[in-house]
């Protein structure tokens, strides 16, 4: 059975730890890290941004990802981002083997590595590695789909509760993406998803789990959850007169995209495609789409609150903020690490 290897954690010796920005969708990440690359450069030191996200990836979505700005890239040098067409798939393994790559070469050319970013699978995986599941199977995948598509997911659903309860009852009946892959995993390897997954020796990166030493993490975690989703309105009604979709019609001018791909399925595209699909109108649109921000931003706020001693700071707190960037601007000069 070929598997996708344990993902072991960057224990380096006689290494910097690094700076690690996350918080949920709308709390402020990208500001943070730009105020401290425009610090760094003022005192002679290059900061490199390796995004965290996995709809940044995708070169074509854009305004509905909240995209660093074409000036931001251009005054900072930023990685993962515009990386795949968005009929690809990125994983989680995918992105720790890249992130710790990236960190060496960056290191390896004078400069300071710093993550940034929102997706906490991709942190898990980066942190604290990954499980050994199998990988994907073509021929399983392309079955599952068709019995997915005659049947619907709801029925595919109640399928993986009879063999796997405890990952169907984590999965909604629609979220046809994992749903399949637990089905997929079950097919080749005869074992549930979540007793693989128990038998991982990783930790989870959840449930109070220990950030590695060779991590500063620094959460950013807004205490006004009013003002947070008020602020994800604007947001998101500025991503529309900015031309969202347009945005999202030219992604529909591509043949080979639909939407159970990860990139159409991430928050706002899939909404905005079925509104051009004509599924829903324009205020059903904008509310659902909220709605899901919304509920990414619970579900990363959930994750980061079981992680036992991040640095946490609340971004609307002005002087919390400013705490936050003297925080990392002091990470700057860490001495080194050495790992026993």
């Amino acid at each position: 059975m070929q598997t996708e290897p344990y993902i072991q954690a960057m224990h380096a010796p006689e290494t910097l730890p690094i700076l690690c920005i996350v918080g949920p969708t709308g709390a402020g990440k990208t500001h943070l890290a730009m105020s401290l690359a425009e610090y760094a450069k003022s005192i002679g030191i290059t900061i490199e941004l390796i995004s965290m996200d996995s709809a940044l990836v995708y070169r074509g979505l854009d305004i509905g990802s909240a995209k660093p700005t074409k000036a931001e890239q251009a005054s900072v040098v930023h990685h993962l981002i515009d990386i795949l067409e968005p009929t690809e798939v990125y994983s989680a393994a995918r992105f720790a083997k890249d992130a710790k790559r990236l960190c060496e070469e960056i290191r390896n050319r004078g400069n300071i590595p710093v993550v940034v970013g929102g997706t906490m699978l991709y942190w898990r995986a980066w942190a604290h590695g990954l499980s050994a599941l199998p990988t994907a199977n073509p021929e399983i995948r392309s079955r599952l789909d068709e019995e997915g598509n005659a049947l619907g997911w709801p029925a595919m659903h109640e399928r993986l509760a009879k063999i796997d309860p405890e990952t169907a009852a984590r999965l909604k009946p629609n979220d046809s993406q994992r749903v399949q892959r637990a089905l997929e995993v079950f097919e080749i390897t005869g074992k549930p998803m979540s007793a693989l997954i128990a038998e991982s020796p990783s930790e989870d990166g959840r449930d109070g789990s220990a950030i590695p030493a060779w991590i500063h993490l620094v959460s950013l975690e807004p205490s006004d959850r009013k003002r947070l989703h008020q602020n994800l309105e604007k947001r998101f009604d500025e991503m529309l007169l900015a031309g969202f979709l347009d945005e999202v019609r030219a992604l529909r001018n591509n043949s080979g995209l639909h939407a159970d791909l990860p990139a159409i399925r991430s928050v706002g595209y899939r909404q905005a495609w079925e509104y051009l699909n004509g599924e829903i109108d324009a205020e059903q649109m904008r509310y659902k789409a909220l709605a899901a921000t919304r509920q990414l931003g619970k579900r990363q706020l959930t994750w980061l609150r079981a992680i036992a001693d991040r640095n946490l700071f609340d971004p609307f707190n002005p002087e919390e903020f400013k705490a936050a960037l003297e925080y990392c601007k002091n990470q700057l000069g860490q001495k080194k690490i050495e790992f026993r």
